[in-house]
């Protein structure tokens, strides 16, 4: 009976200690200056306490943590995602698409022209895409800090103009800056951004000088259309209904995993959990391993040909073939 009860106690202040370090990072993230700092370390002083009071049979005390953990949680349940804050010019709108037979117009399609991450020219395009010419699925990661994480694209090319790419991104206001761990905290908005790949690319391989690499997806047109399709429903999902991006469920490889997983049934696909869809810059690994790029080439070989940041640079945003220079060398998927 005294060890289960020994037990007992150790969960309960594992539960606490976990209760207070979640807390103490929501009170740090959402609230400012100085009044985030002393709520965070009061915060976490009443979860110290409370632990300590489940050992010392001091009742009160984790029963008071409690009661002041649930009112947190509330006030966290409270926190509203918004479409009206004073954005960042790059994310100031959001794409919305309509469709009618087997045409696509994107509204709020962007189309900047990027001279650096700071100087460039605001254009905010209508484009129509037929989904009779979407000709597969191509992924883009872009990689600048390391091998572990990096960023998700995902274009679908068309057989009479070129691709039309989206991203997942962190919806920021200006003057906010990104923190990965604030991204746990309901802290930002997630945004859609539909462009051409002279934007959304060339943002990356030309104004940010990262490792942009090109991997070409095994997927038929009919496929290509399925995703395309869901990513229509879930772009006008958001754009009429804000959302919270969450470092971990809400991001640019988790939101993309469950679209595609939303329509793989139909292809009697299954996407097997891994620890590569939360690690994205490993995620070349995991489509290796299901089939989703060319498994007949050694992963190693097809991440150096994917490799399209530096030779991108060489080729001018305003290149008409911008996009079919970019996928030179780079191998085909097998469907």
């Amino acid at each position: 009976m005294a060890i289960l009860i020994v037990i007992v106690r150790l969960i309960a202040t594992l539960v606490i200690l976990g209760s207070t370090i979640w807390g103490s990072g929501l009170l740090f993230f959402r609230l400012d200056g100085t009044t985030a700092t002393v709520a965070s370390i009061g915060f976490c002083l009443a979860g110290l306490a409370g632990a300590i009071g489940l050992w010392s049979g001091a009742a009160r005390l984790p029963l008071s943590f409690a009661v002041l953990f649930v009112g947190l949680l509330g006030w966290w349940n409270g926190l509203v995602p918004s479409h009206d804050r004073d954005w960042i010019p790059e994310l100031a709108r959001l794409p919305s698409i309509s469709r009618e037979g087997e045409t696509l117009t994107v509204s709020n399609l962007r189309n900047f022209n990027w001279r650096s991450e700071s100087d460039y020219d605001e254009r905010w395009e209508t484009r129509r895409y037929d989904l009779s010419k979407v000709e597969g699925i191509d992924l883009f990661l872009s990689y600048w800090s390391g091998e572990a994480i990096a960023h998700l694209l995902v274009s679908f090319p068309f057989a009479d103009q070129p691709p039309l790419t989206f991203s997942i991104e962190v919806r920021r206001e200006k003057g906010e800056e990104w923190s990965a761990l604030a991204g746990f905290f309901r802290s930002y908005e997630m945004a859609y951004v539909a462009a051409p790949e002279r934007d959304l690319i060339g943002l990356r391989s030309h104004a940010r000088k990262e490792d942009v690499r090109l991997f070409r997806i095994a997927a038929t047109p009919a496929q290509a259309r399925d995703v395309l399709l869901a990513y229509v429903d879930d772009v006008n999902k958001l754009a009429a209904q804000p959302r919270w991006y969450n470092t971990l469920t809400t991001n640019c490889t988790t939101v993309v995993y469950t679209l595609v997983g939303s329509v793989a049934p139909a292809w009697k696909f299954s996407l097997p959990l891994d620890p590569r869809v939360l690690l994205s810059g490993y995620l070349p690994g995991y489509l290796h391993r299901i089939g989703a790029v060319r498994s007949d080439i050694p992963l190693d070989d097809l991440v150096r040909q994917a490799r399209i940041g530096e030779r991108a640079r060489t080729i001018s945003l305003d290149d008409p073939d911008f996009s079919k220079k970019i996928r030179e060398g780079v191998p085909l998927g097998r469907r």
